[in-house]
């Protein structure tokens, strides 16, 4: 296909100023605060923006630092298997010296660099790896005379501007998803941690295996609640084609990625089977919390067998799915796990897991308020995972000039 656009040949040098980041000394507790983002590799987790850091610097370590990149810098990890990791600030930030930083001159659009280097990834693994060194490494010298192909600015402000709207997009469902999920959690804490439910006002409190509850609760173990991996593919009756989600694909709360394969190239594990209202807990590192509600699954869906799958018998599945993702719960696993390299829990540490069971009526009224925010997360979640594979899908052919802009559809649309 030839090209849309026309493309001018720069070196990194000549994008803007490139600094390289350095680590406050550690020996000095007061060279960290909140003062200012101290950016690293792990704080970099495909999202466009460095909105938030795990670690800060304080006033006193930024003084014994150089370096400070402004607002608007591209940060990209320069060192190990993390390399080409992109990422912009969004407010003056240190680094650590694993990243350099680019921070544009005039000529150059910020956002588009971002965009432009989050496609050159695996270009720049490559390079570092190429020293023959046990840890991939691009140095500054080598970084700044990295080659890259970049349009005029126009074309670079329009190319960003479209990439921009799907980012936008998925920020905006992205803050409406923590804020329900936040709701959620906190009236299940309110009423069945706290127990200041409604009507909560003169109830008697009475002792339990699991401390003072309100009189007329009972604990109970988890698998009088919900099943426990009640239903898996049965000899001669498998499916010709799955959608299949593995242990990876599930980050905390999220189902990210789900796979379509025939099931005889299935792996092993593509047996456990799902349906809406399940939740599924990874039973390798607990501590990773890799969970998720499952909600309108394909009819094929399989998950693996290293998924606990929950199926809510007693219990609606909004409580169960606040139930086994508290702090409490996660401990008990994390307790039960056992193996060294891979510790792991099995079907019997969820079964036999010792919960609350309220009240009928009050669980119920939390299922007519939490349920529908939960099922409202989980539509959001998936036009999030579709405006991310349209923007992943543009983003090559845009960067190298091979897909006119003009011709694009307005993401708005892929939101509805």
């Amino acid at each position: 296909m030839p090209r849309m656009i026309e493309l001018t040949k720069f070196r990194v040098r000549d994008l803007g100023r490139v600094v390289t980041g350095k680590t406050p000394s550690t020996a000095v507790p007061e060279n960290f605060g909140t003062d200012y983002p101290f950016l690293t590799p792990t704080d970099m987790h495909g999202t466009k923006w460095a909105r938030a850091t795990e670690r800060g610097v304080s006033t006193v370590g930024a003084a014994t630092l150089r370096g400070q990149i402004p607002a608007g810098a591209v940060a990209i990890s320069c060192i190990g298997w993390q390399m080409g990791k992109a990422i912009l600030t969004d407010q003056a930030t240190y680094t650590n010296q694993q990243i350099n930083s680019i921070i544009p001159r005039a000529g150059f659009d910020a956002e588009y660099l971002y965009y432009y280097f989050a496609t050159r990834r695996e270009e720049l693994l490559s390079v570092g790896a190429a020293g023959g060194v046990r840890t991939p490494i691009i140095s500054k010298s080598s970084f700044e005379a990295l080659e890259v192909e970049l349009p005029a600015l126009s074309v670079q402000r329009n190319i960003a501007g479209i990439l921009s709207a799907y980012d936008d997009l998925i920020e905006n469902n992205t803050r409406r998803i923590a804020i329900l999920e936040e709701m959620a959690r906190r009236i299940y804490e309110e009423w069945f941690v706290r127990f200041r439910f409604p009507g909560h006002d003169g109830e008697r409190m009475v002792e339990s295996e699991l401390g003072l509850v309100p009189e007329g609760w009972e604990v109970a173990e988890l698998g009088q609640l919900a099943e426990v991996n009640a239903r898996s593919v049965r000899r001669g009756a498998e499916p010709t084609e799955i959608r299949y989600v593995d242990i990876s694909s599930v980050s905390t709360g999220s189902i990210d990625n789900k796979e379509s394969m025939l099931f005889a190239d299935a792996p092993g594990r593509a047996r456990r089977i799902v349906r809406d209202g399940d939740v599924i807990w990874a039973c390798v590192r607990p501590n990773r919390k890799s969970y998720s509600l499952v909600v309108d699954p394909e009819p094929n869906l399989l998950v693996s067998t290293g998924f606990a799958v929950l199926s809510p018998i007693a219990a609606p599945s909004s409580f169960i799915y606040q139930c086994v993702t508290t702090d409490d719960f996660v401990s008990h696993l994390v307790n039960h796990a056992e193996g060294a390299a891979y510790p792991a829990v099995g079907a019997e540490d969820f079964a036999t897991a010792k919960v609350l069971k309220p009240a009928n009526d009050l669980v119920k009224a939390f299922d007519r308020i939490a349920g529908p925010m939960m099922r409202l997360v989980a539509t959001l979640q998936v036009k999030n995972a579709n405006l991310r594979t349209t923007r992943d899908l543009l983003l090559p052919k845009l960067i190298s000039g091979e897909l006119d802009v003009s011709s694009l559809p307005e993401p708005e649309s892929l939101a509805a």
